[in-house]
């Protein structure tokens, strides 16, 4: 398992080792004492998992303090251009944003601490995406930014919104609870 720092510190794109044969795959998504020796998040208390067509964009979605979380996002099944966006006041890429593309094939993942707006757009036919969180859903402090407020190139022109996601305030609008710290 290889972990690549982005250029938005704290978040990391994970290349696990992918055994393929002809059975085919085998893939650890996770290892507590890796993360550990790089000081991320090794307690997941929640997991989900969403089922998306083609052209579905979902984001950006963050949670509100004091039930802000981490994720540990990744494809089980398809191919979506994940999105990660920078929402920590004063940190050096503040309003900055990374791209990933996740799929079953690149099997890669994405460590997204708390602080960060997450969102992903499928660009194969379906696809089924895995999120680890830290904390409980907190429906009251569930919210996020407009998915076209940051200057994201996604790879669609016209997505499939659903109305909580296309109604979020522009990110020029929010006032981050969000702060950085080295």
């Amino acid at each position: 398992m290889k972990l690549i720092e982005t250029k938005l510190s704290g978040c990391y794109l994970i290349q696990p080792k992918v055994f393929r044969d002809e059975r085919g795959s085998f893939v650890k998504t996770f290892h507590q004492e890796i993360f550990a020796d790089y000081k991320l998040e090794t307690n997941f208390v929640e997991e989900y998992y969403s089922i998306s067509n083609q052209n579905v964009l979902r984001g950006l979605h963050f949670q509100l303090p004091p039930h802000d979380h981490t994720k540990l996002v990744y494809c089980l099944f398809g191919q979506v251009i994940d999105v990660v966006v920078d929402l920590r006041v004063a940190s050096p890429t503040y309003g900055k944003y990374e791209t990933f593309e996740l799929s079953q094939e690149n099997a890669y993942a994405a460590y997204i601490p708390p602080g960060f707006a997450h969102g992903f757009c499928v660009t194969s036919e379906k696809a089924i995406m895995v999120y680890n969180l830290s904390t409980v859903y907190a429906p009251n402090h569930d919210t996020g930014i407009r998915w076209d407020s940051v200057g994201i190139s996604w790879p669609i022109t016209n997505p499939i919104l659903s109305g909580r996601d296309r109604d979020f305030l522009a990110f020029s609008e929010f006032e981050s609870p969000f702060v950085y710290q080295k």
